[in-house]
């Protein structure tokens, strides 16, 4: 495990402690936008961002059985909702690729 990615779990689990997780990803995100963005584009990203981490998080109270421990299915949706999200990973670093290939 790299020193970088090491200090980003890191830096999660005190966001987490802090109740700022969401805003810090936010923060991390907004630090992606062109620096030429027009203010309502960087409202309407913040709201599309903050939109999909209240729809999983609603969703995850939703879906995990009852009771105090997780049981097989639970486990089974998160790691498919992990997947799931490495799928837009791969996207977004192929984007990331492309845009750093090309002049």
């Amino acid at each position: 495990m790299s020193e970088r990615y090491q200090a980003a779990i890191q830096l999660s689990k005190v966001l987490a402690d802090e109740g700022k997780l969401i805003e810090g990803g936010w923060v991390v995100l907004r630090s992606m936008i062109p620096p030429d963005a027009s203010q309502a584009q960087i409202d309407e990203m913040r709201l599309a961002y903050m939109a999909g981490a209240e729809h999983l998080f609603a969703s995850l109270l939703t879906i995990l059985d009852p009771g105090t421990e997780p049981t097989d299915a639970d486990l089974r949706r998160v790691d498919l909702i992990n997947e799931e999200l490495n799928v837009w990973r791969d996207e977004i670093q192929l984007r990331r690729r492309r845009a750093e290939g090309s002049a």
